[in-house]
């Protein structure tokens, strides 16, 4: 009977799977079904054959233990659980097989094993179902088995009266812990099965994170992308070559203000910025160049900009007491791609003299402000009312103040901090990453904190069920599988909550209005079960305290982890000291104590 039983469940498990990727494929590409099914049918029979061994031994195996039907039944779905349990591993190993060392591999990793192994054990689970009675005939016949007493003679001697009491008593000892540990292992696997659901929550927050950096990169395509300012400097061509030498300035002073402002495009937050730049400086052309050789009628003077989008007013520079209207495009790319640039009136004599500029500039942009210091000597300052700038870029500022009213920075250069000279020759290209500035960002990410919450869903999990399972023990009123099931869903569905209400208000406040709706649901569902509001208090003031704590660790960016291990520390010694007077086995000291002696 029981090869018939195992070969059921192979061959229906198989079966099962199998229609389920031919369904999936039928829906990619309808006619794919015709090939899908048979090979991966055969397939799954060929790769399940030694689960199919495993199977078969462990069954008779737990036939024999002296459990309830029930109780086999449990144990059977757990030998189900830990069968799956390597080919989702394996899964998940060969779905990150090529991108290892990618960002988040070991999350998908552990999302890829979950997954495949929660559909390997549904579709165990419904063989299970289909042949549940032959299954149940089959351990019921072994129980009744070992139950069967086969009278002999009636005696009324007390004391073989008081043996046999004594015997059915340690028996009925033995079943109840019996069937705590099954509980226990019932339980244990009930919370990872609902980890199951908090990656797709996980992934569900990826892709609510990347549509609102699609539609604020759309948003701010649309105003103007982050700006890189470069220059001023002047071309001049030679005279009869295609050669020619770019005039970097002696020295420049730049002062900025930078205006932040905030969009709404439908639920999204887009922060963009306006910015006023005012310039000055000199240049000054080295007397060591042959100026008979230079072509000054055809000398330019030119801005690099990244984004002409974001360009408010006409952009004008004054050179020499000239003013110039800077028109787009560059005559060289060595310095940058695109820019603005002007002809410029030059001559010979200038050369013997500094030549002053000036220029101010209104530009928008989003993301960051950058600059490059191209001059022998040069002074950037910034100022804004943004309190929380992301100072970046290849120097950091030689000063800056931060705080609740803005920020203010200052990045000086000279001569021995630049890997070139003011003149350059021969088309030599600045290919060092010089660039510096702010980043103008959201200083959270609403997203990043709820997914950090997410890490933290075994936490949540575990001990609310612990809790459940060491009050039903000492209330002495059993929790049913299907009620931890309905308190599971009720801690995962927490995480949609703060998300989605976070979507529209302040995260602190999403966090406060969803962990209060998760604390009083399961506080009150306790109540309705162990019918003491004493216990539902119990359990309010647990998850209060876990969802306070899990709020402080996703709000500590340096000490979380220390914090956190400490707060596991003091929740596993407050577990241990609240369980350690549970009879876990159903038997009193006195009654060890008189069987020692």
């Amino acid at each position: 009977m029981v090869t018939n039983i195992v070969l059921r469940l192979w061959l229906y498990a198989s079966l099962i799977l199998s229609v389920g990727i031919a369904g999936y494929s039928f829906l990619e590409e309808p006619l794919s079904i015709i090939a899908v099914f048979p090979l991966s049918f055969v397939f799954s029979v060929i790769i399940s054959l030694p689960a199919l061994a495993i199977l078969y031994f462990s069954i008779i195996r737990i036939n024999k233990l002296n459990l309830a039907v029930e109780a086999k039944l449990a144990v059977l779905a757990i030998l189900i659980f830990f069968i799956a349990l390597p080919y989702g591993t394996l899964a998940g190993l060969i779905n990150i097989a090529f991108d290892f060392f990618e960002d988040h591999s070991v999350w998908k990793f552990l999302q890829t094993t979950a997954t495949c192994t929660a559909i390997l054990f549904a579709c165990a689970s419904v063989a299970i179902a289909i042949n549940f009675r032959k299954i149940k005939f089959y351990f019921s016949e072994n129980e009744a088995e070992q139950n069967f007493i086969k009278p002999t003679k009636i005696t009324t001697n007390m004391e073989t009266i008081h043996s046999f009491e004594s015997q059915n008593d340690s028996m009925n000892r033995t079943s109840k812990s019996n069937k705590i540990l099954v509980k226990a292992l019932i339980t244990g696997l009930l919370i990872i099965f609902l980890l199951i659901p908090t990656f797709f929550i996980s992934s569900l927050v990826t892709e609510r994170q990347e549509r609102n950096q699609k539609v604020v990169t759309e948003a701010s395509n649309s105003w103007a992308t982050s700006q890189t300012l470069t220059g001023p400097y002047l071309f001049i061509p030679y005279k009869y070559t295609n050669q020619y030498i770019v005039a970097l300035p002696e020295n420049i002073v730049l002062n900025g203000e930078v205006i932040p402002e905030n969009r709404k495009r439908s639920i999204y937050k887009i922060l963009l910025y306006k910015s006023s730049l005012k310039g000055n400086g000199i240049f000054q052309l080295p007397q060591n160049i042959d100026t008979s050789l230079l072509q000054f009628s055809n000398a330019r003077i030119c801005l690099g900009l990244s984004d002409f989008k974001g360009i408010e007013e006409k952009i004008s520079i004054t050179f020499n007491s000239v003013a110039y209207e800077l028109s787009p495009g560059l005559p060289i790319s060595t310095i940058n791609n695109t820019g603005l640039s002007a002809p410029i009136q030059i001559s010979e004599g200038d050369i013997l003299k500094n030549i002053p500029f000036d220029f101010s500039i209104k530009i928008k942009g989003s993301g960051a402000l950058h600059f490059m210091p191209l001059a022998g000597n040069s002074v950037y300052t910034l100022s804004s009312v943004w309190p929380s700038p992301s100072f970046d870029g290849n120097n950091l500022p030689t000063e800056n103040n931060v705080s609740d009213k803005g920020f203010s920075a200052k990045w000086v250069f000279n001569k021995a901090n630049l890997p070139f000279t003011t003149i350059l020759e021969d088309g030599k290209e600045i290919k060092e990453d010089l660039a510096f500035g702010v980043s103008i960002l959201q200083p959270v990410d609403d997203y990043a904190k709820t997914d950090r919450c997410i890490k933290y869903a075994i936490l949540f999990i575990g001990l609310t069920f612990s809790l459940f399972f060491i009050v039903e023990i000492m209330q002495k009123k059993p929790v049913h599988p299907v009620q931890y099931i309905l308190v599971g869903f009720a801690l995962v569905i927490f995480y949609t909550l703060l998300l989605s209400i976070s979507e529209y208000i302040h995260f602190d406040y999403a966090y406060l209005i969803a962990s209060i709706a998760t604390v009083l649901l399961i506080s009150l569902y306790a109540k309705s079960h162990f019918i003491q509001w004493k216990i539902a208090g119990l359990f309010f003031t647990v998850l209060a305290t876990l969802y306070g704590f899990n709020y402080v660790l996703i709000s500590l960016e340096d000490s979380a982890l220390l914090i956190g291990s400490t707060g596991l520390f003091i929740v596993l010694a407050t577990a241990m000291y609240a369980s350690r007077k549970i009879n876990w086995y159903n038997s009193s000291l006195a009654g060890s104590s008189t069987e020692m002696a």
